[in-house]
């Protein structure tokens, strides 16, 4: 586990902080660090993304989950695509992301920080390379939780389009699990990718194992960026409807050293 920590030191091995958001002030993120995502995205998700749900006070950033309505200005009750189809999202939450922004290539990247676990909430921590078609491009999942259990996942390419390889390692946590804060942390080289919680090992990976059927190329030794974000429902969030909300997803730092 993590503490609110004002020091910061280089762990052995690294010689630098060469990122870090710690999340001090008031009001928004930092524009400097992050973006966002905006509306339907992904999997099928109930939320839509909006930068009004994440907030900077008292050495937090926290994502906040609402159930409340809002009207999609791309409505098309004759289209093919589910991010048309539906007229009204009824929950919002924040996807933050450091495209365009910022950058990394090999570290250690740490966040400290507590999930909410409620039925229906899908919290993640992860990153996508720069270049490529998902999943050619790379997707490392530092942190991602549903359904009663925590993942650590890593995935790239097959030889269909849009089908990953995925390499995965789930831990069931409880209700006392979660009002705790965490410290998840990606090791990350030319030759392997350690997923950690808590300082114990989730997931490893051989960047020589882990090699895109499409170009026979391993995608995690390219640049990539993270993205921050609290899902609900969709593919594998689960059934919000009996949940209470509002739902926050707190973090008291996001640091990377090289």
């Amino acid at each position: 586990m993590c503490g609110r920590s004002t020091s910061i030191t280089v762990p052995s091995g690294y010689t630098k902080l060469s990122w870090h958001d710690e999340f001090d002030g008031d009001g928004a993120p930092s524009s400097a660090n992050w973006g966002y995502e905006t509306g339907f995205v992904r999997n099928n998700e109930l939320q839509w993304y909006q930068s009004q749900n994440a907030a900077v006070s008292g050495g937090l950033l926290t994502i906040t989950g609402k159930r409340e309505q809002v009207t999609n200005p791309n409505y098309n009750p004759n289209g093919s695509d589910w991010k048309t189809t539906r007229q009204y999202a009824q929950y919002t939450s924040t996807s933050m992301t450091t495209s365009g922004k910022q950058t990394w290539k090999f570290g250690r990247f740490e966040m400290c920080g507590k999930i909410p676990i409620s039925k229906g909430m899908w919290p993640a921590w992860w990153m996508l390379g720069v270049s490529g078609e998902w999943p050619a491009n790379g997707e490392i999942d530092i942190m991602e939780y549903y359904n009663g259990k925590i993942l650590a996942n890593i995935a790239w390419a097959t030889s269909t389009r849009w089908t990953a390889h995925w390499d995965s390692s789930t831990k069931a946590v409880d209700a006392t699990w979660a009002a705790q804060y965490h410290l998840w942390r990606m090791d990350w080289d030319s030759t392997k990718i350690d997923l950690y919680v808590d300082d114990a090992l989730m997931n490893t990976g051989n960047l020589s194992a882990m090699l895109n059927d499409t170009n026979g190329q391993s995608p995690f030794l390219q640049n990539a960026y993270m993205i921050v974000n609290l899902a609900i429902g969709g593919d594998n969030g689960g059934d919000p409807s009996s949940t209470t909300f509002p739902q926050q997803y707190l973090i008291d730092y996001i640091r990377v050293f090289q």
